[in-house]
C-alpha cells in the first residue's frame, strides 16, 4: 500500500505540481484531445503532472502503454501506445525503450515483462489486480485438463503468468474466435471467462467449448433487461457490448466486440447516439474524436483500473518503483502461450 502523504510530500519537493492555468493553456494541444470530457479546472490540475511525466519519460528512456480503460488524462495525456490487450501485447514486443510503464492492471504488466524479460516493467500500483485473473490458478487449469483429457487450453490474457504457463495458447476478446477456430481439437477448454467462452461458442459452433466458471466484475453486472429498458427509454440508441458480458446481454446489443473493435465500430458507423456496455472510460476516451456521436447511458467502473493515476505514474517513474518480476521458468512457458497467440493471430489475419 502506497503512503500517499509521504508520496505527495516527496513529489512536491522535486516537481511543481500546483494547479496552473498558464501551463494548461501552454498544453492546449494535448487538452484538445479530451476537452469534451475533462473540465478546464480539472485540466489545470492535471497539466503539471502530465508535463512532469512526459519530461521524466524522456529522462528514463521510458514508454507508457495504456489500456483503453484508462482515464482520459492518462490515455491522451501521457500514453505512447493505447489499445486493447492484444494490441498492447503486440506493441510490447516492439518496444525499444529501457523502461515500460504499464497503465492497466497487473496481468498486463506481467505480459509485458514476459515478452521483454531484459527490460524494466513498472506498474504504478501493485494492487491494480483483476477479479477475472484472480478467479483461476494453475491448479484450475490442471483440473480442467483432467476433466477433458487431450483438449487444448485456450486462456484469456486476463490471467496470471502461472496460468498462462499452464496453458497451450492465449487469446484476447478480439481474437478468441480466430484462435478457437484455428486450434486443433474438437473440444476446446476456455479459461477463465465463462461469458466470453459462451459467446465464442455461438460464433464457432463446429467446436465443443467448455469453460471455467470465472467472470469480470464490470461486465457481469449488465443484464439483458437493462438494455431492453434503456432502448424503451431512449429509442434509436446503438447499443455496443463487450463479449465479457453475459450472452443474453450480447444478444440484445447491436454489436459486440473487444475494446478495439468497439472503437473501430463506432468510428466507422458514427451513430447519432451510442451506449457502450463496458467500462466507463471507453466512451470518455473516444468522445473528442467523435464529436458527432452522443455517448449515453450507464456504465460500470473498474475499481482496479482506476487505481492507476497520474500521481502514481509520476511516483513510479520518479522512484523507479513498482517493478514487475516473473520467475524465469514460469515466464519461459508463459511466453510460449502468448507468442503462439500473436503468431496464430497474425497468420489467420493475413
Amino acid at each position: 500500500m502506497l503512503d500517499q502523504i509521504a508520496l505527495r510530500a516527496e513529489l512536491a519537493d522535486h516537481y511543481d505540481l500546483a494547479p496552473s492555468t498558464d501551463l494548461a493553456a501552454e498544453m492546449s494541444g494535448i487538452y484538445a484531445r479530451m476537452d469534451r470530457v475533462v473540465a478546464p479546472p480539472d485540466w489545470a490540475v492535471f497539466a503539471p503532472y502530465v508535463a512532469a511525466i512526459n519530461r521524466l519519460k524522456a529522462e528514463r528512456n521510458a514508454v507508457i502503454l495504456a489500456h483503453n480503460y484508462m482515464t482520459p488524462e492518462i490515455y491522451h495525456g501521457i500514453a505512447d501506445v493505447v489499445g486493447d490487450s492484444l494490441q498492447l501485447a503486440i506493441e510490447a514486443t516492439k518496444v525499444e525503450a529501457d523502461v515500460i510503464v504499464q497503465c492497466g492492471v497487473h496481468f498486463m504488466a506481467e505480459t509485458s515483462k514476459i515478452l521483454n524479460p531484459a527490460k524494466t516493467v513498472l506498474i504504478p500500483d501493485m494492487d491494480a489486480g483483476c477479479s477475472l485473473a484472480e478467479s483461476i490458478t494453475a491448479e484450475g487449469i490442471a483440473e480442467m485438463r483432467a476433466k477433458y483429457p487431450g483438449a487444448p487450453v485456450v486462456t484469456y490474457v486476463n490471467t496470471t503468468a502461472e496460468v498462462k504457463a499452464a496453458s497451450d495458447i492465449c487469446c484476447t476478446s478480439s481474437n478468441a474466435a480466430q484462435i478457437v477456430r484455428g486450434i486443433e481439437g474438437d473440444t476446446v477448454i476456455m479459461t477463465p471467462d465463462k461469458y466470453l467462452a459462451q459467446n465464442i461458442a455461438q460464433q464457432v459452433p463446429e467446436k465443443r467449448i467448455v469453460w471455467w466458471d470465472g467472470s469480470c466484475i464490470v461486465h457481469e453486472q449488465y443484464t439483458a433487461q437493462d438494455l431492453r429498458d434503456f432502448r424503451e427509454w431512449n429509442p434509436g440508441t446503438r447499443i455496443i457490448a463487450h463479449p465479457e458480458c453475459p450472452p443474453d446481454v450480447v444478444a440484445e446489443a447491436d454489436y459486440s466486440g473487444s475494446t478495439s473493435g468497439i472503437i473501430d465500430y463506432v468510428t466507422a458507423e458514427r451513430p447519432e447516439k451510442a451506449m457502450l456496455v463496458t467500462e466507463c472510460s471507453m466512451a470518455s476516451n473516444i468522445s473528442d474524436a467523435l464529436p458527432d456521436v452522443d455517448f449515453v447511458g450507464p456504465c460500470n467502473m473498474c475499481p482496479y483500473m482506476k487505481k492507476i493515476t497520474l500521481e502514481k505514474v509520476l511516483w513510479s517513474l520518479h522512484r523507479m518503483e513498482g517493478a514487475v518480476e516473473v520467475d524465469p521458468a514460469v515466464a519461459d512457458k508463459a511466453r510460449v502461450a502468448v507468442q503462439r497467440m500473436i503468431d496464430l493471430s497474425r497468420k489467420l489475419s493475413g
